[in-house]
């Protein structure tokens, strides 16, 4: 079933009672009731209530026989894991509904939250980037982070590995806000559940997906266009020429949000789409201040209470002997926190944490096998052939 976009559809006026939430709740969880759709169905018919009882019609209609409603249990389970989550449901038109969010064409008509929902209604930058981040890349997505949220503003990201991870880790005490793939109560990617349980706590998790959807690759592009609706910016830090950190910057770009990207070196192929932004007129990224140049400082903002610091990584006990196959997996690790760009040994050790014990034979391996240079200074970096 198709329709107009929201755009040319006034928004409904949100929900004001727990029947008509779980109205609108049951409306989009219709089979093939998309967000154009809801908007169309509300307002050819008014209210949710209305909506469904002419849905199985519509449905015929276009083409559907047999159509049958979402059915109540399917909310009612819903709902009873929102609370076990302790989510709450946002609703389009509601005073915490996102504003930024509010004005897009494809605007969800719900999200649900877990955390501070207040964090967007401040000034929001999405930083995003590779998910097999170097360790430079890592580095300076924390610095960015850090340095943006000490100016005041919020750090967006995808709670996805490498730099998002980073990114929101580094923000934790100034304000994070992840947008979820999948469902808000589904921790993914499973070694990133301690640092989703932290933002639930510090800061905000965010989905328009129903609770407990695990993520299937299509909810990705969904997802980015959150990520980048709900910011000023969109800083991109690593990005491979086809990425998912580049559909990002386009939905910023049709959003009509600004883009920057940190360059990266020619030969490593994680700065291939960074590199390809700056030449198509993105703004150039040494550091925080070039951001709030390009994009002017944020408004006054309360200071946050004092939060804790992130747990630390915990470094993995020296081992005596290592399986060829426990030295191969050390060896990729390392080459993937590695580019043409020389970094530190000790950096190198610290973002894997590992015992220096166990990395350093490993590069001596790496090194004798022509993958890594060493450099003065204690500085290494990969073998681009």
């Amino acid at each position: 079933m198709t329709g107009n976009t929201p755009s040319s559809i006034h928004p409904p006026l949100p929900p004001t009672t727990e029947e008509d939430r779980f109205a609108w709740l049951r409306l989009l969880r219709c089979r093939r009731v998309g967000i154009s759709t809801f908007h169309r169905l509300m307002a050819e018919h008014g209210t949710a209530q209305n909506a469904l009882m002419a849905l199985p019609e519509v449905a015929r209609a276009a083409g559907l026989d047999a159509y049958e409603i979402c059915p109540p249990g399917v909310i009612e389970a819903e709902l009873k894991a929102a609370r076990a989550a302790k989510a709450r449901l946002l609703c389009l038109g509601s005073a915490e509904y996102p504003r930024q969010l509010a004005e897009l064409s494809d605007a969800p008509p719900m999200l649900w939250a877990v955390g501070d929902a207040s964090l967007m209604h401040r000034p929001v930058l999405a930083v995003v980037g590779a998910r097999n981040a170097s360790s430079l890349g890592m580095r300076m997505a924390r610095a960015l982070a850090r340095d943006l949220g000490e100016a005041g503003f919020v750090i967006a990201s995808g709670l996805a590995r490498g730099i998002d991870t980073a990114a929101h880790g580094a923000s934790l005490q100034t304000g994070t806000i992840a947008v979820q793939a999948g469902g808000v109560d589904v921790m993914y990617p499973a070694e990133n559940t301690s640092l989703a349980h932290g933002i639930g706590k510090n800061g905000l998790r965010l989905s328009e997906q129903p609770m407990g959807l695990a993520p299937m690759a299509r909810h990705f592009p969904c997802r980015n266009r959150l990520i980048s609706g709900l910011a000023r910016a969109v800083i991109v830090v690593e990005a491979a020429s086809r990425s998912g950190s580049l559909i990002t910057a386009q939905d910023a770009l049709d959003q009509g949000r600004e883009v920057l990207a940190v360059p990266g070196h020619p030969f490593d192929a994680r700065a291939g789409g960074c590199n390809a932004l700056i030449r198509d007129g993105a703004r150039l990224v040494r550091s925080a201040d070039d951001v709030i140049e390009a994009i002017g400082a944020a408004q006054e903002q309360p200071p946050l209470p004092g939060l804790p610091e992130p747990e630390p990584a915990t470094s993995t006990p020296p081992k005596d002997r290592r399986s060829r196959q426990d030295t191969i997996t050390l060896h990729q690790q390392i080459l993937s926190q590695l580019g043409p760009s020389p970094v530190a040994e000790d950096a190198i050790i610290r973002d894997l944490g590992l015992n220096a014990q166990i990395v350093s034979p490993a590069l001596v391996d790496l090194e004798l096998d022509g993958q890594v240079q060493r450099h003065s200074g204690g500085l290494l970096s990969r073998v681009i052939n």
